[in-house]
């Protein structure tokens, strides 16, 4: 056999390898990696910048760690490429950008270095909170249909980095905001315990913008908000949306209503 019949079937074996069986593009396929890649480089440059003092810039990059974080699952869902692999790296770098990157935020912002020990504990605090709230997800999603089991940590992330955009803007128009850092501190393990809690959230993702006319305009008036006045928006939506957990919870407890309760899952963990 001729050097070139033996090359032959190798290069028909790379390209039959660039694409899966469906006949999908392997870039297709990467996307949601990608995705989940800048996602875990936005946390990492928060870090970095909250070591810098930068604390706007950390919040922001904050903000663009969990657009990445909402796109990468829908991505890899449309491209039929959802994978315990993907499920496990984008839990890894939620960890980064929702665990760890707040934390140092809210050390350099809040100044919990005042506090001594008692300020990075309440930090670590949250960081564990964090992990352990997405090893929960992935072995399990939720008990409940359409909600989440405790608060999803790129929500406690959203609402630290909001808070810290939040202030700043208050700052620029002139008013004097000085939060005690007991108070930063406090706030940070609330987030954290929330985050382990089973208090049961809406998820969101059952919203139907195809067919409900009303859910789109209210989206797009939302996006539109974001867009006007993102530190006052952001703040009031992750304020909204932390304590509206507890407050059902506590009302379905006078009640007595329930939840409709899922299946039992396989460990396979989603991607998103």
């Amino acid at each position: 056999m001729s050097e070139l019949e033996e090359r032959s079937p190798r290069r028909r074996n790379r390209r039959r390898r660039r694409s899966d069986r469906s006949g999908r593009p392997r870039g297709l396929l990467l996307l949601p990696h990608l995705l989940t890649t800048a996602g875990l480089g936005f946390g990492f440059f928060a870090i970095v910048m909250a070591f810098a003092g930068k604390n706007d810039l950390s919040a922001a990059a904050i903000v663009f760690a969990m657009l990445c974080d909402v796109f990468d699952g829908r991505v890899a869902r449309l491209a039929k490429s959802t994978s315990k692999f993907g499920g496990e790296y984008d839990s890894i770098a939620d960890t980064v950008s929702f665990g760890v990157a707040p934390a140092m935020l809210a050390v350099s912002a809040g100044n919990l270095q005042a506090l001594g020990r008692a300020g990075w504990v309440m930090a670590f605090l949250y960081t564990a909170c964090a992990a352990l709230r997405l090893a929960r997800f992935n072995v399990h999603p939720s008990r409940y249909r359409g909600r989440f089991e405790g608060l999803p940590s790129p929500s406690a992330a959203g609402v630290i980095a909001s808070t810290q955009l939040f202030v700043s803007f208050l700052r620029e128009k002139g008013f004097a905001v000085d939060v005690p850092e007991f108070a930063i501190a406090g706030g940070t393990a609330l987030l954290g315990l929330l985050m382990v809690s089973s208090i049961p959230y809406r998820s969101f993702k059952e919203l139907d913008l195809r067919h409900s006319f009303l859910t789109l305009v209210f989206v797009v008036f939302a996006v539109a908000l974001v867009l006007l006045e993102p530190g006052v928006t952001l703040f009031a939506i992750g304020v909204i949306y932390t304590f509206h957990g507890p407050i059902e919870w506590l009302i379905r407890q006078r009640s007595g209503k329930r939840l409709e309760e899922v299946a039992p899952v396989t460990n396979e963990a989603p991607q998103g």
